[in-house]
Parts: structure tokens; C-alpha cells; sequence
């Protein structure tokens, strides 16, 4: 059976017309105007923070034949043609990378801990009071703020070096970014459950323990999870100002021109950071469904 299709008088179809020819070339324009914008926006912002092209592009071939020197043996070999030579030093490079990953697991955990004692307060439907709230809002915001390689090098000055300066910075900047991440968690739980907690007389304690903990303790681990993965690689760095793990005997390679060391150092670090990557991605989706993987 046929279907007619109504066709609009040509009057009106042509107005139609234009008025999508018209709307269409608004749209342009406004994508234009916008490009526009960000390229001059760019453009200012590489003139005020000096980003020169030309050097870039004089000294790029410094930049690659770093690499060529880094992938090379004493001997003129490349790395991959002596791996035994390459990795000389795996003994040591690995108990200093354990030691980082224990500088990360030990931070993350201090972290974790202080991180949920303080998102209660500054979540929006649980805090007791708004100054409260206001105050270890802040306070967060300062932990997280201040690179953890700047208090790492505070806690050097302060107590030497070694893994204690890099437990602390880690612990201090990941109480900031996990209480964030926490109670932003805690502002969208479901807070009927709080609702019948409370008109039963309970505390406000005994409300975040059995109305509010039960919905986001999943969530907590679950991001627990992924800092610690960030924190490895974070542990990573703060060797260079000292405060243990392979990283000092990485800027150590580097300011002695050790190039193959630093490659393999460098491939032993990447290499760990994968397989924690992996290990942390696989747990969080068999704890807590494939959906936690990302």
C-alpha cells in the first residue's frame, strides 16, 4: 500500500529553508568565533609563559639524541643486545623500588585513614555545622594544593632524608585528594536511611556508622585503590629531593651521565607502575563490578 507524503507549499518550504540555512550558519559562526578565542587565548598564554617555538625546534635534536644515549652501553651496543649488562644493578634497583612501593602503601593508608575521618565534616549533607565544614574544607584544599614534592622537600629539611620525608609528603597530599574524592562519595549517598536513623534518637555518629558507611564504603576502597596506584609513581619523584626509594638512584644516574642506567631504572619503574596498574584495575572489578575499572 502507497503512503502519500504531504509536501508543504513552496512559500513555505523555502521559508523553512532559510531559516535552517540561517540557523546552520549562526552555529558556524559561533564555532569560528570560539576557535578564534582559543587560539588567541593560546597565543597569549605561550607569550606570557616565554614558550618559544624556535628553541623548540633548534633544540629538538638534543631532546632525541638523549634517547639514542640512554638506549646505548659503554660499549657502543644498543641496551637490548646485553640485557645482563643493561640491568646490572637489578638487585639493588629492585629493593629500592620495593621500598617505594612500601613509601606509597604506608602514605596511602595514613592518608586513606585521616581522609575518612575528615570527609564527614566537609560534605554538604553530613557536616555538623558550616564553619566546621568550612575549615577542613580548607584544609584539604591546602593538603591537595601544595605538590607533594614540595612537602616532601619540607620534610627532608625536617627530618632527613630518607623513606620518612616521602611517607609523610604522600600521606599529607593524599588526605586531600581522598577526602575530596570521599565526600563528594558521601554527598550522593541516599540520606533516607540517615532520615530513620535519626528520628530514632540516634547520634549523629551512629548515623554516618550505620546509614551513611554501609552505601560508600565501596567507593572508598575503591578510589583507596586507584591513590595508591598514583602514589607509586608520585614516590617515584620524591626520590629526587631525598626522600628515599628508586628515585634517588635515579637523579643520581641522571647527573652522572649513567645513560644506560638511567634507561633501565627507567623501564623497571614503568614496568612496576603497569603491572600495579593492572593488579589495582582487576581487583577494584572483581570487589566491586567491572564498572569500578574505570
Amino acid at each position: 500500500m502507497a503512503t502519500g507524503v504531504s509536501i508543504l507549499p513552496a512559500q513555505q518550504l523555502a521559508a523553512l529553508n532559510d531559516a535552517y540555512r540561517k540557523a546552520v550558519a549562526r552555529k558556524r559562526l559561533k564555532t569560528m568565533m570560539a576557535g578564534a578565542v582559543f587560539f588567541g587565548a593560546l597565543v597569549v598564554a605561550g607569550i606570557g609563559a616565554e614558550v618559544n617555538l624556535r628553541t623548540l625546534f633548534t633544540y629538538f635534536g638534543n631532546f632525541v639524541s638523549y634517547f639514542d644515549r640512554i638506549l646505548t652501553l659503554d660499549s657502543g651496543q644498543r641496551v637490548w643486545t646485553d640485557v645482563g649488562e643493561w640491568f646490572w644493578g637489578w638487585q639493588k634497583w629492585l629493593k629500592l623500588l620495593a621500598e617505594t612501593i612500601l613509601i606509597s602503601y604506608v602514605g596511602t593508608l595514613i592518608g586513606a585513614v585521616f581522609a575518612f575521618a575528615l570527609n564527614f565534616f566537609t560534605a554538604q549533607n553530613t557536616s555538623p555545622g558550616p564553619w566546621l565544614r568550612f575549615i577542613v574544607r580548607r584544609l584539604l584544599e591546602f593538603a591537595r594544593t601544595v605538590p607533594g614534592i614540595v612537602f616532601a622537600l619540607v620534610f627532608v629539611i625536617a627530618f632527613g632524608l630518607g623513606p620518612m620525608a616521602g611517607v609523610l609528603a604522600i600521606a599529607v597530599h593524599s588526605t586531600g585528594a581522598l577526602g575530596k574524592l570521599f565526600s563528594e562519595i558521601v554527598e550522593n549517598a541516599d540520606m533516607k536511611p540517615v532520615e530513620g536513623i535519626r528520628s530514632t534518637g540516634a547520634s549523629w555518629l551512629s548515623c554516618m556508622r550505620f546509614a551513611v558507611l554501609p552505601q560508600v564504603s565501596a567507593g572508598y576502597a575503591s578510589y583507596a585503590l586507584l591513590r595508591f596506584e598514583i602514589n607509586v609513581r608520585e614516590a617515584s619523584v620524591m626520590g629526587f629531593v631525598g626522600a628515599g626509594g628508586i628515585g634517588q638512584e635515579l637523579v643520581v644516574a641522571i647527573r652522572k651521565f649513567y645513560y644506560s642506567d638511567v634507561s633501565a631504572i627507567l623501564v623497571t619503574i614503568i614496568v612496576t607502575v603497569f603491572v600495579i596498574d593492572i593488579t589495582t584495575g582487576w581487583l577494584r572489578a572483581k570487589l566491586f563490578g567491572k564498572e569500578a575499572r574505570a
